[in-house]
């Protein structure tokens, strides 16, 4: 466990699912004073869905972190955000029921972090995802839950472990670029991409956002490298 420290902790978690469900991963990562991450760990959970995977980011990146240091975490799950700083006051006093009077989804996850965050000093702080000048420790974390959802192994500073590379899928888009250069017009109409109008979410589980470039693929809009892999 991360130890007591005088300031503040700036960290960020994330997860991933190819498939959603599918092949999953969480990670999470913490920066120095200059935004510079210095420890980071990311595992697998075999298939499981996306808000599973947030959840279980958040999860461990509490358990690593002593509750006495206060913690900045930056997300890009609105559901994971909402489930622990909105929501969850109300499904507690409706006996974990939902306002439908459902069970409330992913309840274990969901009271373990409860019990995490009793007492300790957390800011939680939303950064949108996939943006080209986007929040940096939020880009490693989803590189990170990305590549362990796709390997299905830990990872970590704690391992020695490599920073986490560039997606299998963005890279299968660049090695695949001169190709789609070559096709022929008759091809244009499959290959078309366009800027969202509206945020959604990919096939891969990870979402976009208003002004992200789609393309279409056998389950509707998503990231043009999705596509591309599938």
């Amino acid at each position: 466990m991360i130890g007591r420290m005088a300031e503040r902790v700036i960290a960020a978690c994330d997860g991933a699912s190819k498939g959603n469900p599918g092949p999953a991963g969480w990670a999470w990562v913490i920066a120095d004073g200059t935004g510079t991450p210095t420890r980071w760990e990311a595992g697998p959970l075999g298939t499981a869905t996306n808000n599973v995977a947030e959840l279980t980011a958040l999860e461990r990146l509490l358990t690593a972190v002593d509750p006495d240091v206060p913690l900045e975490i930056r997300m890009d799950s609105q559901y994971a955000m909402k489930a622990v700083t909105t929501w969850l006051p109300g499904w507690k006093r409706k006996g974990w029921k939902t306002s439908a009077g459902k069970p409330v989804a992913n309840q274990e996850l969901v009271v373990r972090i409860d019990a995490l965050l009793d007492g300790r000093s957390v800011e939680f702080r939303y950064v949108p995802a996939h943006q080209v000048d986007g929040d940096p420790l939020n880009d490693f974390a989803d590189r990170a839950a990305s590549q362990a959802a796709f390997v299905q192994q830990p990872a970590g500073s704690g391992q020695g472990s490599p920073q986490p590379p560039k997606s299998p899928a963005a890279k299968a888009v660049q090695k695949a670029a001169p190709a789609r250069k070559r096709t022929s017009s008759s091809s244009s109409s499959s290959s078309r991409t366009l800027k969202a109008k509206f945020p959604g979410r990919c096939r891969c589980g990870r979402s976009y956002v208003a002004g992200e470039t789609i393309a279409k693929n056998a389950d509707g809009w998503g990231h043009p490298e999705c596509r591309t892999e599938a």
